[in-house]
């Protein structure tokens, strides 16, 4: 016994100095709001006081006559994913997205709650804010599972759904971004709140990609500046220790509204096989599969993916 504590406080020691080289290296201090302002919340950003946070949003493009969109990012992203389609989108629509609470410029949530319940209250909140009393609202990866779970406990807000490499079924991640992995992990999910590298943050976005070669210096380096805004990194730590909560996935088959359910075939973060389950609980459902993409096809492979989505729409490019 005495032996295996010896073993056991020569790994901790080694553990810790790895740590701390690691830190001299690689460390990298919180970036505050105000100074990610004039790179990432160049107009039309605005900001919405609510909760103790100051939201980051943008609403754009025709607020007449038309159902406003409703986007809404995944882990680790931000409103900005959906840059390319918000561009084409706005010229017949009025389009909302926003920062979820945890990342990009809207920082953490005060009580450090990211349980489903309480993403989807934050939304219908920031929607009544807003004025927005229906919406189509879509959503990629978690950004999914709040849209989906929205639309189950508010269906008179909710015309159509969007689901984008959706999270909400018991999945088997054939890879997962390797931040998502250490932030599951003792000790090292600490040293993550500050031991951030470059090289870390572009691993982990090649990993939503199926084509490597698309991630580029400047996405990288904003998705790398978003991540240290102050309090995200503990955000990530907090949010990856509530994932389990998404159990109400029988909640699927009571969603009618219409629905397009949007994947990449080569997604390895959640399968393709869960594209398939929601296409055949949902009632209403339209299937499509990029088989060009990954996790996010809004941002990999944006005109296609627009494509599909304004068919849906019944919009005529």
């Amino acid at each position: 016994m005495k032996s295996l504590g010896k073993i056991v406080k020569a790994l901790l020691l080694i553990l810790g100095v790895l740590i701390l080289v690691m830190s001299l290296f690689f460390g990298q201090k919180d970036l505050s709001l105000e100074e990610l302002k004039s790179t990432y919340a160049q107009p039309p950003s605005q900001f919405e006081t609510m909760d103790g946070m100051q939201v980051h949003f943008r609403d754009e493009g025709n607020a007449k006559g038309k159902t406003p969109i409703v986007l809404i990012h995944g882990t680790g992203a931000s409103l900005h994913t959906f840059d390319i389609w918000t561009g084409q989108l706005k010229k017949e629509y009025r389009v909302i997205r926003m920062d979820l609470p945890g990342f990009g410029l809207t920082g953490p949530f005060p009580d450090r709650n990211y349980s489903m319940e309480r993403y989807t209250m934050f939304l219908k909140a920031f929607l009544t804010r807003r004025g927005v009393s229906k919406c189509i609202l879509g959503g990629n990866s978690l950004g999914g599972a709040i849209a989906w779970q929205f639309a189950a406990k508010n269906p008179d807000r909710v015309e159509k759904l969007i689901l984008i490499d959706a999270a909400g079924y018991p999945m088997e991640s054939e890879s997962r971004p390797i931040a998502f992995t250490l932030a599951r992990i003792p000790l090292l999910n600490k040293a993550l709140t500050y031991i951030t590298p470059r090289s870390m943050v572009r691993s982990s976005v090649e990993n939503v990609y199926a084509d490597k070669s698309k991630v580029s210096d400047a996405l990288v380096e904003r998705y790398f500046k978003l991540t240290l805004r102050a309090g995200n990194r503990q955000a990530l730590v907090d949010r990856m220790a509530m994932e389990n909560d998404m159990k109400k996935a029988d909640r699927i088959k009571d969603i009618v509204q219409p629905t397009l359910v949007l994947w990449g075939q080569q997604d390895r973060l959640i399968p393709v096989e869960n594209a398939h389950r929601f296409h055949k609980d949902l009632p209403n459902s339209q299937l499509v599969i990029l088989s060009n993409s990954g996790h996010v096809p809004m941002e990999e492979s944006p005109d296609e993916s627009l494509n599909s989505l304004l068919n849906f729409l019944g919009v005529t490019n």
